[in-house]
């Protein structure tokens, strides 16, 4: 089956990096892959026009079906193999429900991100505004801080949806890797800190860690007053 998929990904991208734990949790390793750059706008090549017309990552392609949403494509993953690999959908009604709240509420998670950390690549030179990126980082630390709070109820070795890995942890958990990446201070958010460290090591997520950051382990400290 993985040999009739195709996907174009960025390295460092949290949406392509969700379509491909869910690619490794399925184990449908062998899918045919282009690694992009987003320094050369290769995103806006006419052969990711081709598959995704709003030019951006991922864009992903198994058989006839595209699916260019992150979130869609793992979903769609779950649901066509439901019966291989691990299973990312649990099957009680609470833990369920809680997995597609967390699972959601990561798009706010990551947007309230990309608006600090992107700031500057996204707003031209003369429409930047101190103000503005004061609110933003102002927002981005109260998205943070529900989030330690979400950890620190479930108690220590949790995942998001309770103890086992599920579609949450393939929303969430690179949002996770990227804030420390940027310098979010550990002692300061010493539950996502601990979740940082519980996954690291599961293998779909070691298979797909960005593979410029293994060749550069160089963090910034963008985010070290959040």
């Amino acid at each position: 089956m993985a040999e009739k998929m195709t996907l174009l990904w960025g390295s460092g991208s949290p949406p392509c990096w969700r379509v491909m734990i869910v690619l490794e949790e399925k184990n449908l390793q062998g899918y045919n892959q282009k690694l992009l750059s987003f320094e050369k706008m290769e995103h806006k090549s006419q052969e990711v026009l081709d598959m995704n017309p709003r030019g951006q990552l991922p864009a992903f392609k198994h058989g006839n079906n595209i699916l260019n949403e992150s979130l869609a494509a793992c979903m769609y993953l779950e649901s066509q193999f439901k019966s291989q690999g691990n299973k990312l959908i649990p099957d009680s009604p609470a833990e369920q429900a809680l997995m597609y709240q967390r699972m959601f509420e990561g798009l706010t998670f990551t947007q309230k991100m990309a608006d600090v950390l992107y700031y500057d690549w996204k707003v031209p030179e003369g429409e930047r505004h101190d103000s503005a990126l004061k609110r933003n980082r102002e927002a981005l630390t109260a998205e943070a801080k529900l989030w330690e709070g979400y950890l620190q109820k479930l108690g220590a070795g949790s995942c998001l949806a309770g103890k086992t890995f599920s579609m949450a942890d393939v929303a969430v958990y690179p949002n996770v890797v990227y804030l420390f990446r940027f310098g979010l201070s550990a002692e300061r958010y010493p539950k996502l800190a601990e979740y940082h460290a519980l996954l690291k090591d599961r293998p779909s997520i070691k298979a797909s860690w960005p593979p410029h950051w293994l060749e550069n382990h160089q963090d910034q400290d963008t985010l070290k007053d959040i």
